[in-house]
C-alpha cells in the first residue's frame, strides 16, 4: 500500500495526467473508473483493475473498506490525502475511490448480420453514455462509433453509462458508410420530416439504429447508406428530442415489438 500526501509525488502526477487528459488515456490504453458502482461492474465482467486509489476518508467508508478487504482488490493500492484525491475526482462530491483499468477491446470485427447501434458524431459524453446505457438495457450489444464521437472511455462517458461499457461491444473509429452498405438487416435513422412513423415499422429482423450528432444529425454519406427513415410521433409542442432520448424510444420500441 502506497500513501501519498504531496502534489510533487511522481505517481500522483501520473495519475492526475491520466484522469484529466484524453490524449494520455488513448496513449496508454487505460482509463479511470470513478466510484464503487463502476468498479464492481468492471470486476463482474473483466476481473480486477490494475490499481485502486482511495482517499483517506474514503478508505473508512463501509462499502469501500469491504472492497479493500476482499480478494477483488488488486495488490496495487494507493491512499491519497483527501485534498489530493479531490484533484483527481471527476465530480464535485468525490466518491472516495478510483480504479485504473485497461480499456477492453473487441476481438472480433463488427457483425453485419446482428443488431447494432450506429453513432455518427455524438459529441456530448453524457449523451453518449446514456445511449450506451439504453443499448445495454435493451439488449443491443454491438455499438459502432465514428471517429469524431466523444471519447467512449472518458470518465464523463463512463459515469453516464453506469457500467454499460462492460455489457456491450464498442467498435471505435468505424467507417460507418462501409458497415451500413454491407449490413444484412435494415438500417434505420430518425428524421423529423420522414413520412413513416416509428410505430409502423416492423422490427422483428436485425436492425441497425443510426443516430447522428446533436446539431447536424447523420452526415450525408451515412444517410445515403441507411435504408429507412422514420419519425418519432410527437403530438406535443416540443420541436425535437434529445438524441439520447430518441435512441431510448427507438431501442425500446424494438424490445416491445419482439416481446409482443
Amino acid at each position: 500500500m502506497k500513501h501519498i500526501a504531496s502534489r510533487d509525488n511522481p505517481h500522483f502526477k501520473e495519475l492526475k495526467k491520466l484522469c484529466q487528459s484524453g490524449r494520455e488515456r488513448r496513449k496508454s490504453g487505460r482509463t479511470v473508473l470513478d466510484g464503487m458502482h463502476l468498479i464492481a461492474a468492471y470486476g463482474a465482467r473483466c476481473g480486477r483493475p490494475e490499481e485502486v486509489i482511495v482517499s483517506e476518508s474514503g478508505a473508512l467508508r463501509h462499502e469501500i473498506a469491504a472492497y479493500l478487504a476482499s480478494g477483488d482488490c488488486p495488490g496495487a493500492l494507493c491512499v491519497l490525502a483527501d485534498t489530493l484525491f479531490a484533484e483527481l475526482a471527476s465530480v464535485e462530491a468525490p466518491t472516495g475511490i478510483l480504479a485504473i483499468v485497461g480499456q477492453p477491446r473487441c476481438a472480433q470485427p463488427a457483425n453485419p448480420a446482428a443488431d447494432a447501434v450506429v453513432l455518427d458524431g455524438i459529441q456530448d459524453p453524457g449523451n453518449l453514455g446514456s445511449i450506451l446505457r439504453s443499448a445495454a438495457a435493451a439488449g443491443f450489444r454491438q455499438i459502432l462509433l465514428s471517429v469524431d464521437c466523444a471519447q467512449a472511455w472518458s470518465p464523463k462517458t463512463l459515469r453516464a453509462a453506469m457500467g454499460a461499457h462492460f455489457e456491450v461491444e464498442l467498435h471505435e473509429n468505424c467507417d460507418l458508410p462501409a458497415f451500413l452498405r454491407a449490413y444484412r438487416g435494415q438500417a434505420v435513422t430518425t428524421a423529423l420530416d420522414a413520412a413513416s412513423s416509428l410505430y409502423s415499422l416492423s422490427l422483428h429482423e436485425p436492425v441497425a439504429w443510426v443516430f447522428g450528432s446533436e446539431g447536424q444529425g447523420v452526415r450525408p454519406d451515412v444517410a445515403q447508406a441507411t435504408s429507412l427513415r422514420v419519425r418519432i410521433p410527437m403530438p406535443g409542442t416540443t420541436e425535437s428530442l434529445n438524441v439520447a432520448a430518441a435512441a431510448a424510444v427507438c431501442l425500446f420500441e424494438t424490445v416491445r415489438q419482439r416481446q409482443a
